[in-house]
């Protein structure tokens, strides 16, 4: 019974989503369809995802264009129904789906999760939509029928269904929409959710969702349901790290969307975090002054002021068996040093990572500061904690950038290096790197880089903060996966190869947080 679940049951299922995404572009027949698959979304639904099944135009176009550039497939569509009709050949039954899927196939369908105990999800269910729902009818009735005995027939609420004998799958059509579900209390689930207690009618889901325009797949997370499905409590490190960005969790919604373009993949993603207002600031420019040659970068704005917000959370809420509520800063400003002057100095932060090998990898972080004193003060205040702390290795450093070295078995053959020089800060493994992080007025920046460039022309606007070079990360990557990982990175590399460059942006759109992350894609 099980092979008759596959083909009869699991096979449309499939069909109907990633497969047939491609498969179904351009068909025949009336494409429009009527509400979004959400309509049969049991409301409290924390996670949804909505594919197109049927792309037209420049979006047809740019999914058949990376399947080219990236797979080297000219016909994607006509492999995908290739391959669906003979897995249902190899399992004794019969598919056409030029006759019995492609007639009667709408432009979209979404999947939920739902019931998470905090370590998977216990139900689910799947909307496809239809043009021509007596056909679509005709094909279930068609499946539903099989040598080993037919599935057993359900009804509710005056919809009619069929149940899989073995495992309880349900599958019928529900308005105007191919629906399937784990089992029957799912399937139920979405003929209330039909009637108008759906996702859909979510305003926070509707609020969120509107923002996703031209994409192919998009994914709707409600973090508070989450949370609160698998027991309503936060670890309290990860609270403690929200609380100081000012993010409430059991509030927080957010939304990803992958829009595809001739040559990039770009994901979008945009988040009601909340809290009363989302993180804001540029280090476009810090980003930028890094290393030419950096296999990977980021930048943080207003990495201070989120320092600040943390030791203030820390004093407030203590550390548990270990120091007491409202002890943190003072027991501090005891030893002589003062976290809230230090966090206040500080601007942006800013990491990068070099190297082709395991043995010529290195990296930095770089702080901006208010000035030239303010570096210096910090870095000297950072060597009170160390040698408060009974740090061994300490060594100070001389020359045009004052600070101090840190040389333990731990590290590996490099020095940790902590250096201040202008209105920067740098902590670094290794000197050379400690050198190239602290520069600001040489040309070999990434700012020069012809690959950074594509990432921020392709960010459109997107203050960019991250950046991979991706032959660079790709090289270094070969170097440092363990022997027994090889043979799988082997059959990823061909692909991996493609990838010209990630960026990733992020920003503010009223009182949402924004995020854009772009692969390049090259021939």
């Amino acid at each position: 019974m099980r092979a008759l679940v596959k083909a009869r049951l699991v096979l449309p299922l499939a069909a109907t989503l990633a497969a047939l995404a491609v498969a179904g572009c351009g068909g025949s027949g009336d494409s429009s369809s009527g509400d979004s698959p959400a309509a049969l979304v049991p409301r409290q639904a924390p996670v949804f995802i909505e594919v197109a099944v049927r792309p037209e135009g420049e979006l047809k176009s740019n999914v058949e264009a990376l399947a080219e550039s990236i797979g080297g497939i000219d016909d994607l569509g006509k492999l995908i129904v290739t391959e669906l009709e003979q897995s249902a050949t190899d399992s004794g039954e019969e598919l056409d789906y030029g006759k019995e899927v492609e007639p009667w196939l709408g432009e979209k369908a979404g999947i939920f999760l739902d019931e998470y105990d905090g370590d998977a999800f216990t139900a689910y269910g799947i909307a496809v939509q239809t043009t021509d729902a007596d056909a679509t009818q005709a094909f279930v009735d068609k499946q539903a029928k099989s040598d080993e005995g037919p599935a057993e027939d359900g009804s509710y609420e005056g919809v009619d269904y069929k149940i899989e004998r073995d495992d309880g799958m349900a599958v019928g059509v529900i308005d105007d929409f191919l629906a399937f579900a784990e089992d029957e209390q799912a399937f139920e689930a979405m003929i209330d959710a039909s009637g108008g207690d759906s996702l859909a009618e979510e305003e926070a889901f509707a609020d969120i969702f509107d923002t996703a325009a031209g994409s192919f797949a998009d994914i709707f997370v409600d973090v508070g349901e989450l949370i609160e499905q698998s027991g309503g409590s936060v670890d309290p490190e990860a609270q403690q790290f929200l609380n100081s960005a000012g993010i409430d969790a059991k509030e927080a919604t957010a939304v990803a969307s992958l829009v595809p373009g001739s040559d990039q993949i770009e994901i979008d993603v945009s988040s009601d975090l909340g809290g009363e207002s989302p993180p804001s600031g540029d280090a476009s420019d810090l980003l930028g002054s890094l290393p030419a040659d950096s296999v990977a970068a980021i930048a943080v704005a207003g990495f201070g002021e989120r320092v600040e917000e943390a030791v203030d959370q820390i004093d407030a809420n203590g550390i548990p068996g270990e120091i007491p509520k409202g002890q943190f800063k003072s027991g501090l400003k005891e030893a002589g040093i003062d976290l809230e002057k230090i966090a206040g100095s500080i601007g942006n932060l800013g990491v990068f990572a070099e190297g082709s090998s395991e043995r010529s990898v290195a990296g930095a972080a770089v702080l901006t500061t208010k000035g030239s004193g303010e570096a210096t003060n910090t870095v000297s205040n950072i060597g009170l904690l160390l040698r408060a702390s009974g740090t061994p290795g300490v060594t100070a450093i001389s020359g045009k950038a004052s600070g101090f070295s840190i040389r333990s078995a731990d590290l590996g053959p490099k020095p940790l290096v902590v250096a201040a020089q202008g209105e920067r800060i740098v902590i670094a493994y290794g000197r050379l790197a400690a050198t190239r992080g602290l520069a600001t007025g040489s040309a070999n920046t990434l700012a020069d880089a012809p690959a950074f460039k594509k990432a921020v022309t392709a960010l459109a606007g997107t203050p960019i903060s991250g950046f991979v070079d991706g032959p660079a990360a790709l090289e270094l990557a070969a170097t440092l996966i363990p022997a027994d990982q090889q043979a799988g990175f082997r059959e990823a590399k061909p692909y991996l190869a493609k990838i010209d460059y990630l960026a990733i942006g992020a920003g503010s759109s009223g009182d949402r947080a924004t995020a854009k992350l772009i692969a390049g894609i090259g021939k």
